[in-house]
């Protein structure tokens, strides 16, 4: 499980990334809009670009914050018990968090089937085809939700076989530096 575990958050790093620099490309983009606008050469339509970004980057970044351990938790109680019973509420954090993440994920592809049903456009100038941005918005929410599963039943084994550490490492919370 620890393998499948690294290799999780490998590849949420990568896709953290990947989110970065799809922020990074929009903000470069809006800022050669705005210098341009006074130019007479706008390109028009940023807003619903960064739009559009803001929701992918956040629906595959909450992977990188799971496996970075960086989703904000209340210890008050977590912090005055033993490693074992840390585990626990890691283990019910985890499957709530998994739990949700899985519903979320299952709501969003409705909202894709009619969009393609519709063959629906953005109601603006660029009339962006919805299916679009919608498709990896909904595989950033699956991709979220596998991801929850995996640590979630990795959290299950790890306290089945009385590995408390290992919980703390998976799905636990992250030391103050």
């Amino acid at each position: 499980m620890d393998n499948l575990i690294s290799l999780l958050q490998r590849m949420n790093e990568r896709l953290a990334i990947a989110a970065g620099l799809l922020l990074l490309g929009t903000a470069l983009v809006t800022l050669f809009d705005i210098i341009a606008r006074p130019l007479g050469m706008s390109l028009g339509g940023t807003d619903e670009l960064s739009g559009y970004t803001m929701a992918i980057a956040t629906s595959w970044g909450i992977g990188y914050a799971l496996t970075s351990l960086a989703h904000v938790r209340i210890d008050l109680l977590r912090a005055q018990c033993n490693s074992r019973l840390q585990a626990w509420f890691d283990m019910i954090a985890i499957l709530a968090l998994a739990g949700v993440a899985t519903v979320v994920a299952y709501r969003v592809w409705p909202v894709l089937a009619k969009t393609i049903q519709n063959k629906a456009t953005a109601n603006t100038t660029l009339e962006t085809p919805l299916w679009i941005p919608q498709s990896l918005w909904l595989a950033g929410w699956f991709w979220f939700a596998f991801s929850a599963v995996i640590i979630a039943a990795s959290v299950i084994l790890f306290i089945a076989t009385g590995k408390s550490d290992q919980v703390n490492e998976a799905a636990g919370m992250r030391g103050e530096a």
